[in-house]
């Protein structure tokens, strides 16, 4: 497992979990404002995505809490984290951070689901992502890469430049995970009434998850845990909040690690 980190050991630290078909990149807009901030940051590839491995018994989000939890026992080891750790999972990585947290409570002193899927809440329409995987040429499936950016990661069309495309695909060539289904389930609406840490929310106000679902969304979250501390709404932004809208997606996550 493949883990990249910014700042010094003996700052706060936030664990970073990526989203499906992605990698560390997805947090790129992050990152830096999170060290200048004073945190020790720690990004991984999630088993079966960017450059870590796929193990064999590895199907989906609920075989990647012993993996996590080896993982930042491994960098507090080596000196590489010292300070009391949050988790901030963006979409499948805030199933992933729910499903360790219940786990392995001692972990981490909060979870920051940031666009989660998981919660039993769907849009009544699928969301039209087309394959490109067969596709013969790569301007066809760039083609199709922007299709799927605009149709569930961005909301905004400025919002896809070169460097969000260049990203995602990336990405995506790189998911060795291709079957995982639980993202459709009501998994992370299961585990939260189990978590014995704070618990906040970020989403993206125009994510494609949620659309026309938010303020159910909001409602039900502080209905499922015990521990519920703050929601936040990013204005403009789709599912993918913390490329599309960084500046204000950071300033609403240090002010919810801060507090």
């Amino acid at each position: 497992m493949v883990w990249h980190a910014w700042g010094e050991p003996h700052q706060p630290a936030v664990v970073l979990l990526h989203g499906g078909s992605g990698s560390w990149t997805h947090w790129v807009r992050c990152i830096a404002p999170l060290r200048d901030a004073g945190w020790c940051v720690l990004v991984p590839d999630l088993p079966g995505f960017g450059d870590t491995d796929l193990p064999a018994s590895c199907t989906d989000v609920d075989d990647l809490p012993a993996h996590l939890h080896a993982g930042l026992q491994q960098l507090k080891g080596a000196g590489i984290c010292a300070g009391p750790v949050s988790v901030a999972g963006f979409s499948f990585g805030g199933m992933a951070g729910a499903l360790w947290l219940v786990e392995h409570p001692q972990d981490a002193v909060q979870l920051v689901l940031v666009g989660s899927p998981g919660l039993g809440l769907t849009v009544s329409e699928r969301i039209p992502l087309k394959g490109w995987r067969h596709l013969p040429s790569p301007q066809a499936q760039e083609a199709v890469h922007r299709h799927n950016l605009m149709a569930l990661m961005l909301h905004a069309p400025e919002a896809l430049d070169d460097l969000a495309l260049h990203l995602h695909t990336a990405n995506v060539q790189r998911d060795r995970m291709p079957r995982r289904r639980l993202s459709s389930s009501d998994i992370v609406a299961r585990a939260l009434p189990n978590l014995q840490v704070p618990v906040s929310a970020i989403y993206g106000e125009h994510d494609a998850l949620y659309l026309g679902r938010l303020s159910e969304l909001a409602a039900a979250l502080p209905r499922l845990t015990q521990h519920w501390k703050q929601w936040h709404v990013v204005p403009g932004a789709g599912h993918w909040v913390i490329y599309e809208a960084a500046d204000d997606f950071n300033a609403a996550l240090l002010q919810v690690l801060r507090t």
